[in-house]
C-alpha cells in the first residue's frame, strides 16, 4: 500500500486487503474492544506499532481520562526496549490533536520518529475531524486511512452517534414471546426468556451508560438494573461497573424503597412536572436525580429527556431500555431507537398477555434485521434502521 493509497484530506473509506494491513489493524481492533463499556464518553481505541513481522508494541485506551491507546503503544515499547523510529502505527481511530484530559498524541507520534500511521476511521469529534491526520502529514509522516473502517466505526458506534448532536446512542431490547407478549397478564411478573439471555442483558447493561425503564417495571419487576453474573474471566465487568438507573415517573408516584434508587452510580427520574413542583425538590433532597421533560398529555417527553440526558456534565452516551410497552412505544414512535433487540422465547401467552409495544398513532417500520443467534431455546434479533442518522452508522 502506497502512502498515496488514499488521497490526503479526504473521508476515510474502506481501504482494500493490503501488505498485510489488515492483520495488524485487526488486532488493534481487538485490543480496543477488550474496554467495552468502560471509555465512556471516549470511543474505544486500540494501537499497535509494528516493523516488519514485528510488535514493537501496543495498546489500548482503557478508561476515560487514562492514557489513549497511541500513548499505551508507545509505552509498551519503551517496557520492551525497542526502538520505534521508523515503524509503522496502526490506530482505529484518527489520532486526537487536542487537550483535554490528557495531551495531543499526535505531538507524542511525532516525537517518537513513527513514520507511518495506519487510520482506520476518522474521528468525528470537531476538535480533531480531519486535523490529526493533517498535523501528522504537516511533520512529514506518512498517513493511510480506511482500513477495516466499517469494522471500526461499527465497534464505536455508540460515540459516533452521540458526538455530532450530543444525543445518546439508544438500544430498545424488549423480551418477548413467539406471539409478542411480555408477561402473562397485566401486572404480573414473568420470567421469559432462560439463563442465556439473562446473561446477554447482563453485557449490554455493561456495555452501556443507563437503563432506563418505565415506572409499571419498576414496580411490578423490581428491577436492581445492574450488572451481575457475568463470567469471572471478564474481570472488569463481573460485578459491574454498573450503568446510571434511569425511571420514567410522570408523577412522580414511584415508592422509595426500590431497589432501582440504591447503589453507584446514580439514579435519575424522568418526569413531567415542572420544575417548582416541590415534589422535585423533595426527590433530589433524597439523592435521586430528576430531568423534568413536561410532554403532551401530562406524560413525559421522552425524547427532550434524552437530549437532557446526553448533554448532562456526566453525559450518557447510550441508553438500554428494558421496558415496558409505554415506553417502547414512545421511543418508536419518536424515532429515537437506533438498535432494537428482540429476546424471542419459544412459548404463547395468548390474548391475555401483554403486549410488547403499547399504542402507536402510527405504523413505525424502516427496521432491518443486522445480526441473529440462538441463546439456548431463545433467539436474539438484532435489528437497526435502514436510514443512518446524522453521525450515525
Amino acid at each position: 500500500m502506497s502512502r498515496d493509497s488514499v488521497a490526503s484530506g479526504s473521508a476515510a473509506t474502506e481501504t482494500p486487503p493490503g501488505d498485510g494491513a489488515t492483520r495488524w489493524m485487526a488486532r488493534a481492533l481487538e485490543l480496543a474492544a477488550r474496554a467495552r463499556g468502560e471509555t465512556s464518553p471516549n470511543p474505544m481505541v486500540g494501537a499497535v506499532i509494528v516493523r516488519g513481522d514485528e510488535v514493537l508494541g501496543e495498546g489500548w485506551h482503557h478508561r476515560a481520562g487514562g492514557p489513549h491507546a497511541e500513548i499505551e503503544a508507545l509505552s509498551d515499547a519503551a517496557r520492551r526496549g525497542a526502538d520505534v523510529r521508523g515503524a509503522t502505527m496502526f490506530v482505529t481511530l484518527e489520532p486526537c490533536c487536542h487537550t483535554g484530559r490528557t495531551g495531543p498524541c499526535t505531538k507524542a507520534v511525532i516525537a517518537a520518529g513513527i513514520w507511518r500511521v495506519v487510520v482506520a476511521a476518522d474521528d468525528p469529534n470537531p476538535l480533531v475531524a480531519g486535523q490529526g491526520v493533517a498535523e501528522l502529514e504537516a511533520a512529514g509522516i506518512a498517513v493511510e486511512r480506511g482500513v477495516l473502517a466499517t469494522a471500526a466505526r461499527e465497534l464505536n458506534r455508540i460515540f459516533m452517534r452521540w458526538i455530532p448532536a450530543r444525543a445518546p446512542f439508544v438500544t430498545l431490547k424488549l423480551a418477548m414471546s413467539l406471539d409478542g407478549r411480555i408477561a402473562r397478564r397485566a401486572g404480573e411478573r414473568t420470567a421469559v426468556t432462560g439463563a442465556l439471555a439473562q446473561q446477554r442483558v447482563m453485557e449490554l447493561r455493561a456495555e452501556h451508560d443507563a437503563v432506563l425503564v418505565g415506572r409499571r417495571t419498576a414496580e411490578i419487576d423490581r428491577p436492581r438494573l445492574t450488572v451481575r453474573g457475568l463470567p469471572s474471566a471478564d474481570e472488569a465487568r463481573s460485578g459491574g461497573p454498573n450503568p446510571w438507573r434511569v425511571v420514567v415517573d410522570s408523577r412522580l408516584e414511584l415508592p422509595r424503597d426500590l431497589p432501582l434508587w440504591s447503589g453507584a452510580p446514580g439514579a435519575i427520574a424522568l418526569t413531567a412536572l415542572a420544575p417548582t413542583d416541590p415534589r422535585v425538590a423533595a426527590w433530589q433532597a433524597d439523592g435521586v436525580e430528576v430531568v423534568c421533560a413536561p410532554g403532551a398529555g401530562g406524560w413525559v417527553d421522552l425524547a427532550s429527556a434524552l437530549d437532557v440526558l446526553g448533554r448532562r456534565e456526566r453525559p450518557l452516551t447510550s441508553v438500554l431500555c428494558e421496558g415496558g410497552g409505554a415506553v417502547a412505544a414512545s421511543l418508536l414512535g419518536a424515532g429515537r431507537v437506533d438498535e432494537l433487540i428482540l429476546h424471542v422465547a419459544p412459548t404463547f401467552f395468548g390474548a391475555d398477555g401483554v403486549p410488547a409495544v403499547g399504542a402507536l398513532d402510527a405504523v413505525v417500520d424502516g427496521f432491518e434485521r443486522v445480526d441473529t443467534r440462538p441463546l439456548g431455546a431463545d433467539l436474539e434479533l438484532r435489528y437497526r434502521p435502514r436510514t443512518a442518522r446524522a453521525g450515525g452508522e
